[in-house]
């Protein structure tokens, strides 16, 4: 007679995502919005997004032509960026790609990189919204999530951005969270040069002025995947009139 095959008990064979890859139990929560890490069927619902539209198709706002790219190609491309983001994650060089949610809806997607962050405690930060949620504050709001997560929640001294000198929207965004400007430099997409701004926020700048709350969940069982430890912010965050 055949043995008898047994099952393995149930609390030893189910793990989630969240306990092998803390990351995406993260959220980061501001008025109106959730910053989290996509899995893979976010990823697809995201790149619909994207694909639909993130400018006019006569401009370029990104240092790379990712945007403009035809199918299979932009889709493969976005899918494999934010693999590539995942697998090649180490404390000394990372970088986090949040799906930005609306009511449950993705909308866009904000990032924050880093490099020897443990040492240097400065982040980078690039971001892209769907057309349909242009001129609405939403840009303004996840950024501000994003300063939140990094200066209170792993204790960057130094967070900083670029973008385009043209790009009037997103440098409106940057100088209205309080930005200085920190010289401007070039970049040639395609061949033709163009003048881009960089710009700069110190921790101190961040909390001299009045910011928005920004609720940040499940950092303590990532932080070490930050190069980063525990920290408790200086002051409570103001809370701030919703965008016009």
């Amino acid at each position: 007679m055949g043995g008898v095959y047994r099952r393995a008990p149930m609390d030893a064979a189910r793990m989630t995502l969240d306990h092998v890859w803390p990351l995406f139990a993260l959220r980061v929560r501001t008025e109106r919005l959730v910053l989290r890490l996509p899995d893979d069927h976010d990823l697809a619902a995201l790149c619909g997004v994207a694909r639909a539209g993130i400018h006019d198709p006569d401009e370029l706002p990104f240092k790379t032509p990712w945007s403009t790219f035809p199918s299979p190609q932009f889709e493969r491309n976005f899918v494999t960026h934010h693999w590539g983001g995942r697998a090649s994650w180490k404390p000394e060089d990372w970088g986090l790609h949040l799906l930005v949610e609306l009511d449950g809806e993705p909308i866009g997607s904000q990032s924050v990189m880093a490099k020897r962050f443990a040492a240097l405690r400065t982040v980078n930060t690039g971001s892209w919204l769907g057309r349909p949620f242009h001129g609405l504050g939403y840009g303004k709001e996840m950024r501000a999530g994003v300063l939140g997560f990094a200066f209170d929640g792993l204790a960057a001294r130094v967070a900083q951005t670029e973008a385009y000198l043209d790009n009037g929207p997103s440098n409106g965004v940057t100088r209205s969270l309080g930005y200085e400007e920190n010289g401007i430099g070039e970049f040639a997409p395609g061949g033709v040069p163009r003048t881009i701004q960089h710009f700069r926020m110190t921790a101190e700048m961040w909390r001299s002025r009045p910011r928005p709350t920004v609720t940040i969940e499940g950092l303590e069982g990532c932080l070490d995947l930050f190069g980063a430890e525990a920290v408790e912010t200086e002051a409570p965050a103001i809370e701030l009139p919703p965008p016009a």
